[in-house]
């Protein structure tokens, strides 16, 4: 009690001393004296000085009459309960089952390309045609002993339903006819063979054979390179430790450096195998491309849903601290009233998994908790600390 009446004292002896100004600045200014000018700065300067006392001498009384001016400031993150996604990261390429090379059937002269790179076609579009060799003129002519043959068929046939003629005539006319035809069918496919065509819609990424080049089935005869990008899907390769996280039909998310574009998707297939070279299984991830822009062998990154928790708690990982003996703790702090002042209590906690700069919390935290966010590294068990705000996990 005797400091406060020692410092309202002085406070007033500071106040009477402030003094007030006969002439104002204007007047100062008005006269344009020189020395007017000086002395009604320096008179203003010494004003300000006083002020500044008197402020310092109102924190000085504050301080004393206010208990609550030396507690700690912190602000506080309030736990709560929400819904928890946990991706596991991962490096994948761009695939397609349809990026297929076309290769020629039969070998001969390529006599015409119908198709440009680029281009799109449909599936069973002719790309190309060889030359035959004469096979359409041998076809012809067996087309026409096919249908001589035929017709004698057809005579015997009646004839032999009248009872007129040996079985046998009946017999060699049937097995002929039938002969004709087989021969026929064979020779169509092998004519059909100068005739080369998309096995799948999609586009002419490559003519990689001019026209008028002799061709023959084999390596190294490709005639063209045909690739469909609507049916893409990212190939990654999945350690074996998740094998019981990462099942068909999980969350995807598939991120393009490249493009700087990012798809949502699933997961549509897992192998049944583990590499044992790397002791991974392989997953596909479909991504739709209705642009055209993701290409085959495109760099991705996947993130993947390995762990959900539709009830998780989950704080910043900044607040979390590490006693000696390898234990996880933070501090919780109990509000006493209405005043922003609060009771810190240190609470240990077991943590699960991370997600950027939030923790998932097993053990140790509610829903609700006050949990101090700044100021968590100065203040101790037990003591009393002043809220600045009421912080949400928002």
């Amino acid at each position: 009690m005797k400091k406060i009446i020692s410092i309202v004292t002085i406070a007033i002896v500071v106040v009477s001393c402030g003094g007030g100004s006969d002439a104002s600045v204007a007047d100062a200014i008005a006269s344009s004296d020189i020395e007017t000018i000086r002395a009604k700065r320096i008179e203003i300067t010494n004003q300000q000085k006083n002020l500044e006392k008197e402020v310092r001498l109102l924190d000085s009384v504050i301080m004393v009459l206010d208990d609550n001016a030396k507690l700690p400031l912190v602000t506080t993150y309030q736990a709560s309960v929400k819904k928890f996604d946990h991706y596991l990261e991962l490096q994948g390429d761009v695939m397609t089952k349809q990026n297929v090379l076309v290769y020629p059937e039969m070998a001969g002269t390529l006599n015409r390309v119908y198709v440009k790179e680029g281009q799109k076609v449909s599936k069973g579009k002719i790309l190309a045609s060889i030359d035959d060799g004469g096979l359409s003129s041998s076809l012809a002519q067996m087309r026409t002993q096919a249908e001589l043959a035929k017709t004698t068929f057809e005579r015997q046939k009646r004839l032999w339903e009248q009872n007129i003629g040996s079985e046998i005539q009946y017999l060699q006319a049937k097995t002929q006819y039938e002969a004709q035809t087989s021969a026929v069918k064979q020779m169509e496919s092998q004519v059909g063979k100068s005739t080369i065509r998309a096995p799948f819609s999609g586009i002419v990424d490559n003519v990689i054979k001019d026209q008028g080049t002799v061709v023959s089935p084999g390596p190294g005869s490709e005639i063209f390179r045909i690739v469909n990008l609507s049916d893409m899907y990212v190939e990654v390769e999945v350690p074996e430790s998740y094998l019981n996280g990462i099942k068909k039909g999980k969350k995807a998310k598939v991120y393009f450096p490249v493009l700087g574009d990012t798809i949502v998707s699933a997961v549509r297939q897992t192998g049944n195998f583990i590499n044992p070279n790397n002791r991974a299984f392989t997953i596909e991830v479909p991504v739709p491309n209705k642009s055209g822009s993701i290409k085959p062998n495109l760099t991705a990154k996947v993130s993947l849903n390995d762990y959900t928790n539709e009830e998780a708690i989950l704080i910043p990982q900044g607040i979390i601290s590490e006693n000696s003996g390898g234990e996880q703790y933070l501090y919780v702090a109990t509000k006493d009233g209405d005043d922003g002042v609060a009771t810190v209590k240190r609470q240990i906690i077991t943590t699960g998994l991370t997600q950027g700069r939030m923790v998932e919390v097993l053990s140790g935290v509610n829903s609700g908790d006050l949990l101090i966010d700044e100021g968590a590294r100065t203040v101790k068990d037990g003591q009393n600390v002043k809220i600045l705000n009421l912080g949400t996990d928002e």
